[in-house]
């Protein structure tokens, strides 16, 4: 009975709690973190940047010995997984590596030619490349060699500094030193953990250049498709269609279009088949081999070659020779392919990248970027020593990778493997491989690259998004590689400055029966508080956007203040700004404010500010600006703030 009036007293406290008015209730204020050490706030934002995964966390510890150990398999994790690899996971990656070196040796064949280099140096590249990427790489899925959009790049703008049929040599020399700073760059990149600065260049935009390059790729095929011999050596539409019209009337060879016609359709015919039947994969990863193997076989017994059918004719015989001596280390063409490996490297990181990515998430396991951009890096080093052009991650080859149930890089080592078998030994067959069919292994192989059901998204997702996607595609497809990879950089940085320089900024409401406010453009029901404007800032406040914000402020303001003068409700008496979104202030951003302030006081308002993170409210503080303002103006919520400033509107609410 007691314990029942003991009850009975607690729940009427209780109740007469509930029905206080807000003014009574006990508002808890905004508390300053403790001062930090200045050495030791550097170097958490250093390794917030930098460090983030905490790649040392493994080393914790553990003895000498097993640090040793873990350095090693942290530059070769094939000395990780290789602990527990069997026979059964061999079993799949030969599988794998037997069914990408199918598809890569004619697609190496032909991305040289878009390189403009001789077919073996694409052979070279699916060599040695993987086989460093095999000890190197943390990705167990990605497939290494040249690939069509930076095989295309590389070429146009070697072909920008050097011609390379008057200029073979140089030209050479200069794709060999491009591709050693191209790696220089990766590795770079890898080991001072700036990955993120490849992220400055916007899914969107990939998606455009990728699709213009694919296009333009295409159209260059035209060429060996066609049977053209004077081709144009422009990459933009308008000029590529001006050369295959006006060839058309003396310049177009039948024997040729019926070969690429032919077995261009066959390669369609078997992607069509692999992408209805996921079991049948390895049809259109064995096309273009076939495709090879029976037109080379088809133009060996009737002499096409006689009737003007262009052919391979001659492929070195042997692996790859050094090349260390043809890199230029001095003289002009030094500072050439160090640009030139720059916009390759970076180009060809963030495909290999996003490619591992991709897979990586599909197994459900993690990839370490930084580990990746020195895996690639050392590999383009080496590889530009041994006469390769940059390599990266296919994804076509990846993707069949995949699919052939592949468990390690060692399908790399496989494929590579079969690559070495075939300079050595094959090279003399592919003499009567006709153009034709190289064209329409490529154009089969890029028409993948053309993501519509990506744009479609973009689309729908983001406008300024899909204007970045399409400035890339039309620049690629319209003017040069170069102009379109360009307009890529450049939107996508213009899409951050605007982020930056605009942030986006709302006007809150109470949602009914709750103490919940939020934007009233997002929840209509939400009303506002008579005689108060909130208002939130979704972004750090900072020197680019001080000055907008506090303009912006100021128009919700006068735009508020007329809807009240209008409807004859009671005039706004304070503003209070919600900053829980507002992870960070500067100088300038605290100067806004107190202009703010200073502009609010000559109008009888007054500034509240709700919810500001450590950070912030540790800056002002330090700058007093707490002190002008009031503490008692610093709210742990809006809602605590409008009870504080306002309880009987709010109670009217």
């Amino acid at each position: 009975m007691a314990s029942t009036v003991h009850s009975t007293a607690e729940n009427k406290e209780e109740m007469d709690t509930i029905r206080s008015t807000p003014s009574d209730r006990y508002i808890p204020r905004v508390s300053v973190p403790s001062k930090q050490n200045l050495f030791k706030e550097f170097k958490n934002t250093v390794k917030e940047t930098f460090f983030a995964d905490d790649p040392l966390r493994s080393f914790k510890d553990q003895s000498k010995s097993k640090k040793l150990i873990l350095g090693v398999q942290a530059v070769f994790p094939i000395f990780e997984w290789s602990r527990d690899y069997s026979l059964k996971k061999f079993r799949g990656d030969l599988i794998a590596g037997l069914t990408i070196a199918s598809l890569c040796i004619p697609q190496d064949i032909g991305y040289s030619k878009l390189a403009n280099l001789a077919p073996q140096y694409g052979l070279y590249s699916s060599f040695v490349p993987p086989l460093i990427y095999a000890f190197m790489g943390s990705s167990r899925d990605i497939a290494i060699g040249p690939v069509a959009v930076v095989s295309l790049l590389l070429g146009t703008l070697l072909q920008n500094q050097v011609d390379h049929t008057t200029h073979p040599v140089e030209y050479l020399r200069l794709a060999f030193t491009a591709t050693f700073f191209a790696g220089i760059t990766q590795a770079t990149l890898g080991i001072l953990r700036l990955g993120f600065l490849i992220d400055f260049l916007s899914h969107a935009a990939i998606v455009g250049f990728m699709g213009g390059a694919a296009i333009t790729i295409a159209l260059q095929q035209l060429k060996g498709f066609l049977g053209i011999k004077k081709f144009t050596k422009e990459t933009d539409i308008i000029s590529v269609m001006h050369s295959v019209v006006d060839s058309a009337h003396h310049g177009w060879n039948w024997q040729t279009i019926v070969i690429g016609g032919v077995f261009l359709t066959f390669l369609l015919v078997s992607k069509f088949i692999g992408k209805k039947n996921k079991k049948l994969f390895w049809v259109p990863a064995i096309a273009p081999l076939i495709s090879v193997v029976l037109s080379t076989f088809f133009v060996y017994i009737t002499h096409a070659e006689k009737q003007g059918v262009e052919i391979v004719r001659h492929i070195e015989k042997g692996i790859s020779p050094s090349s260390l001596n043809q890199i230029y280390f001095t003289g002009e063409y030094l500072v050439k392919g160090f640009k030139i490996g720059v916009v390759a490297g970076v180009i060809a990181l963030t495909e290999a990248i996003a490619i591992g990515r991709t897979f990586a998430s599909m197994k459900d396991y993690q990839l370490d970027g930084n580990k990746e951009m020195v895996a690639l890096g050392t590999m383009n080093v080496i590889g530009s020593m041994t006469s390769c052009y940059v390599t990266t991650g296919s994804f076509s080859r990846s993707a069949v990778n995949y699919m052939a149930g592949c468990h390690t890089a060692v399908s790399n080592i496989v494929m590579s493997s079969v690559v070495f078998l075939t300079l050595m030994f094959i090279t003399p067959l592919f003499k009567y491989t006709p153009n034709a069919i190289l064209a329409a292994i490529i154009i089969s192989a890029v028409l993948n690259l053309i993501d519509f059901q990506a744009a479609i998204l973009i689309w729908k997702i983001d406008k300024f998004d899909f204007v970045a996607c399409m400035g890339a595609f039309f620049g690629v497809v319209f003017k040069s590689v170069e102009i379109g990879l360009l307009i890529a950089v450049v939107i996508s940085f213009a899409k951050i400055l605007l982020q930056v320089t605009r942030p986006r900024t709302a006007t809150l409401g109470k949602i009914p029966r709750t103490t919940v406010y939020r934007n009233i453009q997002q929840y209509p029901e939400a009303t506002k508080v008579p005689g108060a404007l909130i208002v939130r800032v979704d972004s750090a406040i900072y020197f680019s956007n001080s000055n907008y914000v506090r303009e912006r402020i100021l128009r919700w303001l006068n735009d508020e203040e007329e809807l009240v003068k209008a409807a004859d409700l009671p005039a706004i008496h304070f503003l209070i700004v919600e900053m829980s979104p507002v992870t960070d202030i500067d100088t300038s951003g605290i100067h806004a404010l107190e202009e703010l302030y200073r502009s609010l006081q000559k109008r009888d308002i007054q500034l509240v500010l709700a919810n500001p993170g450590p950070v912030v409210i540790d800056k002002l503080h330090a700058s007093k600006f707490t002190t002008l303002i009031g503490e008692d103006r610093i709210f742990l919520t809006v809602a605590d703030a409008v009870a504080a400033c306002s309880p009987k509107l709010l109670e009217e609410v």
